[in-house]
């Protein structure tokens, strides 16, 4: 299996110039773990095709390349051949379309039939490693899009947007009547249930700030479908704030077991807009409603 590599290349301008080579990438947003990387690999920095030591200074109308180099997979991710919707590749991400039912990541239950298995696939049969660095977690039951990192690099970008809040996330849900007012804001702290690992609840005292921002779209057979947009990434959030909101999730085995539509949590992430990490385009995409959930407002 050959190197998966991917070249970026700076014309060093006179603000930039009299940098270090570390300080110049420092400021693009460059990790301490990257440049070690970095290190690694000889041939990895150059300036004007000339290989440097990343302490080299820079000077006005330089050209910096830096190549990211991947040389092996994830060793605990086994490749499998699940069909899946790709919406957008380039060399530094992707976008997918996530079904219903498929975890992202490998567990001890899950370890041949998640997204991770099924990207291994993808790049094995293009002969190229493939490091699995999924940038946001759905729920084994939540659809639509998850953003993956293809290098170490534009992982450690977007998980520096996400920190700053610069990745922006629409879902919606569809939950059993109809919510009044029909907009507002659930402010709730969220903490672990007693006695539950995997549950979570309000918890007022002791509990971490989840805000989340919610609309109903339309109202149809006696149900809402509700755009929804958070300001933070708790566990279980949307989940637990539309139950407190007194409209839980319809199909929500967990916290709202109202199965008579649908067989799964009816929730879905919808649409996501940011500027791309390494070349700053701005990027959005959408990921039309599922059928199953469009069935419920027929």
């Amino acid at each position: 299996m050959k190197p998966a590599t991917r070249i970026l290349t700076y014309s060093i301008s006179e603000h930039d110039a009299r940098l270090r080579i570390e300080q110049f990438l420092r400021r693009r947003g460059f990790s301490g773990q990257n440049l070690t990387d970095l290190r690694k690999i000889p041939g990895s920095v150059c300036v004007n095709q000339t290989p440097c030591i990343l302490k080299t200074v820079l000077q006005p109308k330089d050209i910096l390349t830096v190549t990211i180099t991947t040389t092996s997979s994830s060793p605990n991710i086994l490749p499998v051949p699940i069909p899946f919707d790709l919406v957008y590749e380039d060399e530094d991400l992707l976008v997918v379309n996530k079904p219903a039912g498929m975890p992202v990541h490998p567990s001890a239950k899950n370890h041949d039939n998640t997204l991770a298995n099924a990207l291994a696939w993808y790049y094995q049969e293009q002969g190229l490693p493939f490091v699995f660095h999924c940038t946001n977690r759905l729920d084994r039951d939540t659809s639509g899009l998850v953003l993956v990192a293809r290098h170490s690099y534009s992982a450690t970008r977007i998980a520096q947007m996400t920190k700053n809040r610069e990745i922006h996330r629409e879902y919606r849900a569809i939950v059993r009547g109809i919510p009044a007012p029909s907009e507002g804001t659930i402010d709730a702290p969220l903490g672990r249930k007693a006695g539950s690992i995997i549950e979570r609840t309000v918890d007022f005292e002791q509990g971490e700030p989840a805000i989340t921002h919610y609309q109903v779209v339309e109202s149809k057979n006696s149900h809402s479908l509700l755009a929804l947009q958070l300001e933070t990434g708790r566990t279980h959030q949307i989940r637990i704030h539309l139950k407190h909101l007194g409209y839980p999730l319809v199909g929500d085995y967990l916290y709202n077991p109202d199965m008579e539509f649908i067989n799964r949590q009816a929730l879905h992430a919808y649409h996501l807009r940011f500027s791309h990490p390494v070349t700053g385009e701005k990027m959005e995409f959408t990921a039309p409603l599922p059928e199953d959930m469009k069935a419920i407002l027929v």
